[in-house]
């Protein structure tokens, strides 16, 4: 291949790199619209996020420096939401399917970036061969790697997992319609009464294995909060899912939980729900608390949705989210010092229905220092504090529980 070819190639691929993460957040935005496989829980979807963007990364790192094939590999990442794929049961050629759809796209994003570059040399109809040839044997080469992935992790997985169970269970979560009577049958339970999920989970990095007795310590901690053993499946590697259930609302000791939780696990808990809606609603809820704790490791281990109801229906909407929080709270936003101490203490104010006095006896500040606060922040805001109060307010909630996001 003539080194001039190379080096509008490379040129290309720096290109391509300058705005990888717009295009990632582009590449990523798609699949979640074209393919129903890739609507994920929070999780799920960051790890989507992750293996997307290693691919991207490795194919505009091998154009750029010419790196020879032999060397290409699974990236870890894709690696790692190849064996997701297996265990939430996924079709392997959803996860394909994707690869070639950004494989077209990418294909896209170089015949733009050749056009950009505006500059003499070779042919622009070999460099682009030369460009989407090489994409292509990577493509080829990652899918045979995440083909015996995949394959190798839903046989390991319907082994360990009770994979005939999880997959009912996965069924009564997922099918329209169903009856009561149908669902009791694949889940061996009373549906029609209350019900009550939690998700319990360990945190670390993808990949990185759980001990089964892990999860199960959890579990067995869940029965005892409760007067009866929980339903539980196993969701992914990492995650269980257990559900409470009985003809009235299922008592759980969320003090005890709090009390005797492991500290390498972390807990999420929905609200009682009643029939089947409530079985998969609860869960639902339980999945949205879990979103909204890993935005905070210091968060408590035991997260109940009704204390973070605001900030978990917000955390599927995050990006339209920090830009509506940005805009109600304008300079209140800043990461400057003392920007979060306006925001803590203006919450407060607030809350306490304007009241300087309970403000300061709540924050164990003197009046004064309240007032000098509210005056800040109303700088900051660029309006008084009053004018357009309940979303200042409801924005100054999601700032403070969603700060790992916003």
């Amino acid at each position: 291949m003539p080194a001039d070819v190379d080096e509008v190639v490379a040129a290309v691929a720096r290109d391509i790199e300058a705005r990888l993460p717009e295009l990632t957040t582009e590449m990523t935005d798609w699949f979640v619209g074209v393919i129903p496989e890739f609507r994920h829980d929070e999780t799920a979807r960051r790890l989507m996020v992750a293996s997307t963007a290693a691919n991207l990364s490795a194919i505009v790192g091998m154009l750029a420096h010419a790196i020879p094939m032999e060397q290409i590999t699974v990236p870890p990442a894709a690696a790692e939401y190849a064996r997701r794929f297996a265990q939430y049961e996924l079709s392997l050629e959803a996860l394909l399917r994707a690869y070639r759809l950004g494989e077209h796209m990418f294909d896209q994003w170089a015949i733009d970036a050749l056009r950009r570059l505006d500059r003499p040399g070779p042919d622009p109809l070999s460099v682009l061969s030369e460009l989407t040839g090489r994409t292509n044997r990577y493509i080829d080469q990652v899918i045979g790697g995440l083909i015996d992935i995949y394959e190798t992790e839903r046989r390991r997985w319907s082994t360990r997992s009770g994979a005939d169970l999880a997959a009912r269970v996965r069924m009564v979560l997922e099918t329209e319609p169903l009856s009561e009577a149908a669902a009791r049958e694949l889940l061996g339970i009373p549906v029609g009464g209350w019900h009550r999920a939690a998700v319990l989970w360990a945190p670390g990095a993808a990949g990185e294995p759980v001990d089964d007795a892990v999860l199960q310590a959890g579990a067995r901690l869940l029965g005892e909060a409760s007067s009866r053993p929980p339903l539980t499946v196993l969701a992914d590697s990492r995650t269980l899912w257990a559900w409470h259930s009985a003809p009235d609302v299922p008592p759980l000791d969320v003090a005890l939980l709090r009390e005797r939780l492991p500290g390498h696990l972390r807990l999420a808990l929905g609200g009682a729900g009643r029939g089947l809606a409530g079985f998969r609603g609860s869960l639902a809820e339980a999945v949205r608390a879990r979103a909204v704790a890993e935005t905070d490791e210091a968060r408590p281990a035991v997260t109940d949705f009704d204390e973070v109801a605001v900030a978990a229906l917000l955390t599927d909407r995050s990006d339209e989210l920090r830009r509506w929080v940005d805009r109600v709270l304008a300079g209140l936003t800043s990461d400057e010092p003392g920007v979060d101490q306006l925001r803590a203490t203006l919450r407060v104010f607030l809350a306490e229905g304007g009241s300087y006095t309970r403000a300061a006896a709540r924050l164990h500040l003197h009046k004064n220092t309240v007032h000098y606060r509210v005056r800040k922040a109303e700088e900051l805001l660029g309006r008084p504090v009053g004018k357009d109060r309940l979303q200042v307010e409801v924005a100054l909630l999601a700032a403070s529980l969603l700060r790992g996001r916003l």
